[in-house]
């Protein structure tokens, strides 16, 4: 009986005239694609505005791809500062080496960023995306086939891996197929991103939940392949290896997350963005009255503006006030920035 198995690409890249195109980064290009649309179509559901989306994702993106490399680097020193090993590789994003871990530290980073400057929430933001993230992720997995890279044990299951020789893990070249981990972790993203936008239609939820949501299942799936991965762990903890406890822990901060915004932020935010007036075009309550001159005063909108047609473009000119708020009703929360 011939055994079956799951052949690994013969080619990392090819060349375009000068230029040499690989897979891997390709792989990673339409991941970042699919969830920036299914983010987008999202994030203009709950009525947010296509400019302030393409803000925040703007310094997201970049600082995300910077945070999945030193993330890797850091965990990874004696690949890129050992004897013989040219320092500079540690740029070479080309050639894989990205952790999934540091693009959230570092895309959250800049996805904050973004947000302060366009005027967005970045709860708000981070429901939006967290569907799209594990669709990209499931999507960018594929470039770890292409590199031949971060497979599991040896294994002769009808869907094992097969590896070539100068690819193996020192120690494993007597084997041929491996466990598909890339392909293991792309179906249960798959599975995170139907899960969440489920949750999210039949929960409404709002105000980072269904990011913590993201987190959590994120973070299970991980700590699974984690421990059938053969590259090498710098850090381990008897039999768990360093990425499987920060899998772990993190799962565990999703799961605390998810319990204290249920607790504390129960439902789904009236809008998604923040709306900022100048203080002079502001009627300041009698315990409001230190606001400095030119500060920025913002006010969270409620549901009567998310669900008008609001235009952000004419807030100086008193819009803003004639939105159905009565006299007789408080007024909105402010906080006063420094300009």
């Amino acid at each position: 009986m011939v055994p079956l198995f799951i052949p690994s690409p013969p080619d990392k890249a090819f060349d375009l005239g000068p230029l040499t195109i690989r897979y891997y980064a390709l792989c990673l290009i339409a991941g970042i694609a699919a969830g920036w649309w299914l983010g987008s179509r999202r994030w203009k559901k709950r009525g947010g505005p296509s400019e302030a989306f393409e803000t925040a994702l703007f310094w997201a993106i970049p600082c995300g791809i910077v945070g999945a490399r030193i993330y890797h680097v850091l965990t990874h020193l004696d690949d890129y500062f050992g004897e013989g090993i040219n320092p500079w590789s540690v740029f070479y994003i080309w050639e894989g080496g990205i952790a999934i871990f540091g693009a959230i530290g570092g895309g959250a980073l800049g996805a904050w960023f973004g947000c302060r400057r366009a005027g967005a929430k970045l709860s708000s933001l981070a429901d939006s995306l967290a569907p799209g993230i594990a669709l990209g992720q499931a999507i960018g997995r594929f470039g770890n086939w292409f590199n031949q890279e971060l497979y599991g044990q040896p294994t002769d299951l009808p869907w094992a891996l097969e590896i070539d020789p100068v690819n193996r893990v020192k120690g494993y070249t007597q084997y041929a197929t491996f466990h598909p981990t890339f392909l293991y972790e792309s179906v249960w993203n798959l599975f995170v991103c139907g899960a969440l936008l489920f949750l999210d239609r039949q929960f409404k939820l709002g105000r980072g939940k269904v990011m913590a949501c993201y987190i959590a299942l994120y973070g299970f799936g991980r700590i699974f392949t984690e421990g059938l991965r053969l590259d090498y762990s710098y850090d381990t903890f008897g039999p768990i290896r360093f990425n499987q406890a920060v899998a772990m822990l993190i799962c565990l901060a999703g799961l605390v997350l998810l319990g204290y915004l249920l607790k504390a932020a129960p439902g789904r935010e009236g809008s998604v963005m923040v709306a900022r007036r100048f203080a002079a075009d502001v009627t300041a309550d009698a315990d409001d009255d230190k606001v400095a001159p030119g500060a920025i005063v913002e006010t969270e909108l409620g549901p009567s503006l998310a669900d008008s047609d609001f235009s952000w473009e004419e807030e100086e000119s008193g819009e803003a006030e004639n939105s159905g708020e009565s006299e007789d009703e408080p007024a909105p929360p402010r906080r006063a920035l420094e300009s």
